[in-house]
């Protein structure tokens, strides 16, 4: 097969994928779900053929024959949803994480907890870096440069998984891939493989339909984004929701019968000008005026923050976002650094204040080595803080703390009870009279 053939073809029906993209985001059209964007694109291809067969014909060369004229889709096709080598990885449904310190140092972690050294996923590390521009050109709503100019990127692969790939700033290119093996997840789901207890799920269910500001904290790869999903999955399907994060990660939109009105934000990186870029604090605040019925805001890591507790606490009541931290009290000390830095310059005490105006719950997510199921790692919630209002400081009370091995129990009384009784929230389920 002409792979220069092949490469300038994908090109072309990825230039289409990319402006069907950017008119659906601008017309606030729920984007296409992954296999609807598969068919599409076959459609596509096949219309990119023909006018190759054409071009041939005009020019006086024989067109492909129907075998090449196959071939040449499947070939498109790949190049545009598939990820060579890395492939084989992703469908094994054990793989959580894959590490690349250039084409022929992978390693990969298991959900069992192994972490194996593989063989390689390119031959060079050319070829790695061309995987990764294919994947940056076509993978989100637009094109993302990898190169010396653009070291760094971040991405969603087609099947969920979180990309983040850099080159220039290190030795040889080097890639992350955290796999997210839940995205159809209800807390349910997370109540029978012990991430949280049925306590826990009745409480975070009633919170979220009695529309309280929800944060979500853990560290890295501790599974803050699969608890997002099934908090949101617990949203009724009539409401309109907004996401907005740095790479599309969320996937809200891909599931029409749970959520038909989504409309999913990302942010925009400069061009090679240094032009264009349209950081998360703006689309928040554009956010606001799509008609959202909640937001929820992928990831908090700047000074975003700020646009986004004043959404909050101004009748956007409901919203979801993911923090990093180390536990849940130092999430309110993580939110007044972000505040510092950002363009209003908030003090701590304005920072606090907007807090407790803000954030109703904060859940803490941990990634533990589960000694109890042979040495699996096990994700779990460990602790839920209610937010209880300010004196100086933001008072809050941690109303499940961990418990033996590490799963949270009740701890203290729930201030807001009525509120969540008034949504179908059994008072005594936690043994509210501590």
């Amino acid at each position: 097969m002409d792979q220069q053939l092949v490469r300038r073809l994908r090109e072309e029906v990825g230039d289409v994928l990319a402006r069907q993209r950017r008119d659906d985001a601008a017309n606030a059209i729920t984007p296409m779900s992954g296999e609807d964007e598969r068919q599409f694109a076959r459609a596509v291809i096949g219309r990119v053929l023909e006018s190759h067969a054409r071009n041939e014909i005009a020019a006086g060369r024989t067109p492909p024959t129907i075998t090449e004229d196959e071939g040449l889709s499947e070939g498109v096709h790949a190049a545009l949803f598939g990820v060579g080598r890395l492939q084989p990885l992703l469908d094994d449904p054990m793989v959580e994480n894959i590490d690349i310190n250039g084409a022929d140092r992978v390693f990969v972690g298991y959900a069992d907890g192994r972490e194996e050294f593989v063989g390689p996923v390119a031959d060079t590390d050319d070829e790695l870096i061309e995987l990764v521009q294919v994947l940056g050109a076509y993978s989100g709503l637009t094109s993302r440069s990898f190169d010396v100019a653009n070291p760094q990127l971040d991405l969603r692969l087609p099947d969920g998984s979180r990309l983040s790939a850099v080159m220039g700033v290190t030795a040889r290119p080097a890639l992350s891939i955290r796999r997210s093996r839940l995205s159809r997840v209800f807390l349910d789901d997370l109540v029978e493989n012990g991430s949280l207890t049925p306590e826990i799920a009745a409480v975070l269910s009633a919170a979220v339909k009695a529309r309280k500001n929800i944060m979500i904290a853990g560290a890295t790869n501790a599974g803050k984004t699969t608890l997002l999903r099934a908090l949101a999955n617990e949203i009724p399907a009539q409401e309109r929701l907004i996401t907005v994060e740095r790479a599309m990660e969320i996937g809200l939109g891909e599931f029409e019968d749970l959520h038909p009105n989504v409309v999913a934000f990302e942010e925009r990186l400069a061009n090679s000008e240094g032009h264009g870029h349209i950081g998360l604090g703006e689309l928040v605040r554009r956010s606001l005026r799509m008609n959202p019925s909640r937001v929820i805001v992928g990831e908090v890591l700047g000074d975003e923050i700020v646009t986004m507790l004043n959404a909050m606490s101004q009748g956007n009541d409901g919203s979801l976002s993911t923090i990093h931290a180390n536990s849940s009290l130092e999430v309110f000390n993580r939110i007044c650094t972000y505040a510092i830095q950002s363009a209003e310059r908030l003090p701590t005490e304005a920072a606090m204040m907007l807090i407790a105006g803000a954030i109703d719950f904060v859940v803490f997510v941990e990634r533990r080595n589960d000694f109890g199921s042979g040495g699996n790692m096990k994700r779990r919630v460990t602790s839920i803080r209610e937010v209880n209002g300010i004196d100086g400081r933001v008072l809050s009370s941690e109303i499940f703390a961990s418990g033996p091995d590490h799963i949270a129990v009740p701890a203290a009384p729930i201030s807001c009870i009525d509120d969540l009784v008034a949504v179908g929230y059994d008072f005594g389920f936690v043994g509210q009279h501590l």
